[in-house]
């Protein structure tokens, strides 16, 4: 097959915080409620989340591991290596492109990319260790999308566009942040995939008392990203000792099923609630949740439509390929993805610099090789620039 020449509209970038993201707009009054850094033995600093110190990350990214280090685990692992192994061999200190806009704007220019989404890489582990305090998980992201504007900004030069982070526990304060955002030229906005933890307890993304957010997302015609995030499913009585996010421990665990139950949760509850029904110019996109769940969740969702026929105004499986698009790891089978959403509703994403990511955004040309040009042009670029548009006002 040809190969696509073109600029790449990357759909899975990241940052690292800055030492002062979650706490330079943060009330100090505040901070033993969100987010503190900690110094402990050896001088090792930690960030203290929600009063307890946060061992399983290293918030001072100094040394970091480099883009694409485990790209060999995901390829089935030839050489037998942890990855522990693989990420201590990888250690370099932390380049300036990982933290500062103008830096990233030349990498994107020796990386082929005309843009790219960026999303956190603490932020999004956090809500979950906040979730019980409403107040202080709103105040955090409150202060931290200040951040994120100061910094990176949700447009920068119509190339770098970080997504300011929603959460919806306070459905007022979500609606507060989102005009907030699209004030500042916000052309995406992540959340994690999860139920949403009120005041009232847990309630579905999906929910009628978050019809003020989505109503507005809606009329803005801006697309909500559900990223892969720390969220803690019931395991069941199972021993489960690595909760890691990417599950990636000494050995398997019941963990690994989390991604994949976590968007398949999330996705359905749209449907289930007829959000798309209430809402028809809503675009959601999941991103770095992988695609292992998808045909299992269409087929449920067809049995669905079978077994209560008159609940649905729109059919469920239309309606979910009409307002979802799904962004695949790059070792899934992507013909797959396209075949069962179609090649408008695919995007992909290197996950750089993340070590689990590819190592250059271009390699993605590698897993696609069977696909036809013009299909390559969409699900590279053409799918995500769309995104990138606001529809509404």
């Amino acid at each position: 097959m040809p190969q696509f020449q073109g600029q790449l509209f990357d759909a899975d970038n990241h940052y690292y915080e800055a030492h002062d993201a979650f706490t330079r707009h943060v009330p100090k009054g505040m901070q033993p409620r969100c987010v503190q850094w900690v110094t402990m033995e050896q001088g090792r600093q930690y960030h203290s989340v929600a009063g307890k110190i946060d061992r399983f990350t290293n918030p001072t990214f100094n040394p970091i591991s480099r883009p694409g280090v485990l790209r060999e685990l995901f390829r089935g692992n030839p050489n037998g290596a942890t990855s522990a192994e693989l990420i201590r061999s990888s250690l370099e200190p932390m380049p300036a492109e990982y933290m500062d806009r103008e830096a990233r704007i030349k990498r994107l220019d020796k990386q082929g990319l005309e843009a790219a989404w960026l999303f956190p890489t603490l932020a999004i582990l956090y809500e979950e260790l906040l979730k019980k305090d409403v107040d202080a998980v709103c105040t955090l992201y409150e202060g931290f999308n200040l951040w994120l504007d100061e910094d990176w900004g949700f447009n920068h030069q119509n190339r770098l566009f970080a997504a300011p982070y929603i959460c919806l526990a306070d459905v007022d304060r979500a609606c507060v942040e989102l005009d907030k955002a699209l004030k500042k030229d916000a052309r995406v906005l992540v959340m994690r995939p999860s139920a949403v933890y009120t005041r009232n307890g847990p309630r579905n993304p999906g929910a009628k008392e978050f019809d003020p957010f989505w109503s507005r997302v809606n009329e803005a015609g801006i697309t909500v990203v559900a990223h892969i995030g720390a969220t803690r499913h019931d395991s069941n009585g199972y021993d489960v000792k690595n909760q890691d996010v990417l599950s990636m421990g000494t050995k398997p665990s019941v963990t690994n099923f989390h991604r994949s139950r976590n968007i398949n949760d999330f996705l359905a509850s749209l449907v289930f609630d007829r959000l798309f029904e209430r809402f028809p110019n809503l675009r959601i996109a999941s991103v770095e949740n992988g695609s292992e769940f998808l045909g299992d969740l269409l087929i449920a969702f067809a049995h669905s439509k079978e077994r209560t026929p008159t609940y649905y105004t729109d059919d469920p499986v239309v309606s979910f390929k009409e307002h979802v698009w799904i962004n695949p790891f790059w070792e899934d089978d992507i013909s797959e993805v396209i075949g069962h959403m179609g090649e408008d509703r695919v995007i992909v994403g290197s996950d750089w610099p993340h070590m689990e990511g590819l190592q250059h955004p271009r390699d993605i040309l590698e897993e696609i090789e069977n696909i036809p040009l013009d299909v390559q042009t969409k699900i590279l670029h053409d799918n995500a620039a769309y995104l990138n548009q606001r529809t509404g006002t």
